[in-house]
């Protein structure tokens, strides 16, 4: 038993007293607040080829009432709601890709651009700063395919002050998109059309910029090695996807078969976006390229999805659904 002594006991009184004299550790502020996200860039290979998804940001603006046509707003909720994301706000993703087939390097889409990196404060217009982050030189690509002339498509063919932003490449585009939206009778018809007179105005802004130095390509050819032109119209009038292939693997890069909120036209491909040109032949693509992905087994690479937006798609009663899909990524 330990015996405590009066000589202890007085001690330790002395001790306590002590105690709120005692020098302690100063206090350290909570650290701040990050002010952007890191760089987003996931790399996977197809054969031989490797495909870089390379973010161009994420964007979230109020849910419109009329955001899908063909559905009401209680039917677009109820789609929000099951994927457990806010009825309020709609969230859209930018996905460019960059595929290395060893002879080139070749960019598919180039995102918001610079003036929308500035205008959002680095929420978009982000894929110039993440092809460096992922040690990809502009100056070094060879080919930039675009798909169609939606702003978020070709806004990133310029720089700072309209430079071109791939100096080295050449420009591939679909013949069908060019000829329509670089048709000054077709520009003077969209005209009162908010949607389709800022697209015009917003082609030439670009495509002048650059001297409208391009080269057009037919749907159903190889455009650059290994990686084909699907023609996929009715979002626009010539926009096109593409098949990456090398040996026995492909993936399709499906673009703006769903555009936007792309879950919600996978679920219900009879919707269609605003922004879809020819609303009945968006529909019937989307159907034909989902039935041949499901066919092939081929995974997608969706502009629109949640990074990096590769996918494998099921069907799901009327519609289809996307799975999550984490495929072929050793390097």
């Amino acid at each position: 038993m330990t015996k405590i002594t009066r000589r202890a006991t007085l001690a330790g009184a002395a001790a306590s007293a002590l105690l709120p004299f005692v020098k302690t550790p100063p206090a350290y502020a909570a650290a701040p607040l990050a002010e952007k996200q890191n760089a987003s860039f996931y790399r996977y290979n197809v054969g031989t080829h490797q495909v870089t998804v390379v973010c161009d940001g994420v964007s979230t603006v109020n849910l419109a009432d009329n955001y899908a046509a063909g559905a009401t707003k209680d039917e677009i909720n109820k789609v929000f709601a099951e994927h457990h994301l806010p009825t309020d706000k709609v969230t859209h993703t930018f996905n460019p890709v960059v595929v290395n087939t060893g002879p080139k390097l070749v960019v598919i889409d180039t995102g918001l651009g610079p003036d929308q990196f500035a205008q959002t404060k680095g929420k978009v217009g982000q894929f110039h700063n993440n092809l460096a982050a992922a040690s990809i030189d502009r100056a070094a690509v060879d080919t930039v395919i675009i798909s169609h002339f939606h702003g978020d498509h070709i806004n990133g063919l310029l720089a700072a002050e309209n430079k071109p932003a791939f100096a080295n490449a050449e420009i591939l585009v679909p013949a069908v998109e060019w000829k329509f939206w670089m048709d000054d009778g077709e520009m003077s018809k969209g005209m009162g059309n908010p949607i389709l007179e800022n697209n015009f105005k917003n082609i030439r802004r670009v495509f002048d910029a650059l001297g409208r130095k391009v080269t057009q390509y037919e749907s159903g050819k190889e455009v650059a090695p290994g990686i084909t032109a699907v023609a996929s119209p009715g979002h626009t009038p010539g926009h096109s996807s593409f098949v990456v292939a090398s040996g026995s693997e492909k993936v399709l890069v499906q673009v703006d078969i769903t555009a936007g909120a792309a879950f919600l036209f996978v679920k219900h491909p009879e919707w269609n976006i605003a922004s879809d040109v020819d609303k009945p032949l968006a529909q019937a693509t989307r159907r034909k390229l989902y039935d041949m992905a499901i066919a092939e087994k081929m995974p997608i690479q969706a502009f629109h999805a949640a990074f990096p937006g590769l996918v494998r798609v099921e069907k799901d009663g009327a519609g289809y659904r996307w799975i999550p899909s984490i495929w072929n990524a050793s390097l």
